[in-house]
């Protein structure tokens, strides 16, 4: 479909996955899809797991809430992992459904919501405590903007600040601010960073919705 041609070759972007050996992602996987297998054995359902990846980003958000931060980074990485592993049990199990892909992606936003809400609470009182809300906006309207652009028939996946991304970026801000002592500065470069940027990436795929509606017309014209 031509749409989908024109939002992958006209916004070429190195993502930050794209800095992580493949071989450590590769190996990461890996691991995900043996998991995925046990509990695929055990006959465990994708909703459950999405629905313990929701809880991992609750207990997260609480643990940021009350100066915990060591805790809240590995729950943001199991919640992360059990983002993955839910979908390939999915697919293994024959369990694909409209409602299993919709459930996943509403409790994923609210994962994130709790863990954003989390670090406000921790910033509470100080200026930083309003930035979260814009990382939680910016965040959200990533995921919308391709979910609607892709209702209109219209393939979206350029940009930065996907959802592993910004995962991966607060469990680094996480860890370097713990390791060096410098969490807050940490949090609130990783925070503004997100927020920033994603809320640019929002803006760029509305805009490349307009710039393929109009080529589709000039096409049409001709």
């Amino acid at each position: 479909m031509a749409p989908s041609a024109a939002a992958t070759t006209r916004n070429p972007k190195v993502r930050l996955l794209s800095a992580i050996p493949e071989k450590w992602i590769q190996g990461f996987l890996g691991s995900l899809d043996r998991l995925a297998d046990v509990l695929v054995r055990f006959g465990v359902s994708p909703n459950l797991i999405t629905f313990f990846a929701l809880l991992a980003g609750l207990a997260a958000g609480a643990f940021f809430a009350f100066n915990h931060p060591g805790w809240a980074a590995v729950l943001i990485f199991i919640c992360g992992a059990l983002d993955v592993v839910d979908g390939k049990v999915a697919v293994k199990a024959g369990k694909k459904s409209l409602y299993g892909a919709i459930f996943d992606s509403t409790l994923d936003r609210y994962s994130e919501f709790f863990i954003y809400f989390g670090l406000a609470y921790y910033f509470r009182g100080r200026w930083p405590m309003w930035i979260p809300f814009f990382t939680f906006l910016g965040s959200t309207m990533v995921s919308y903007t391709r979910a609607r652009a892709e209702g209109l028939g219209i393939e979206c996946r350029v940009g930065f600040m996907q959802r592993a991304e910004r995962m991966i970026l607060l469990v680094l801000g996480t860890l370097i601010g713990m390791i060096f002592k410098v969490f807050d500065p940490a949090m609130i470069i990783v925070l503004t960073a997100i927020a920033v940027i994603s809320n640019i990436t929002a803006i760029d795929r509305t805009l490349l919705v307009r710039k393929i509606e109009k080529q589709m017309t000039k096409d049409k014209e001709v």
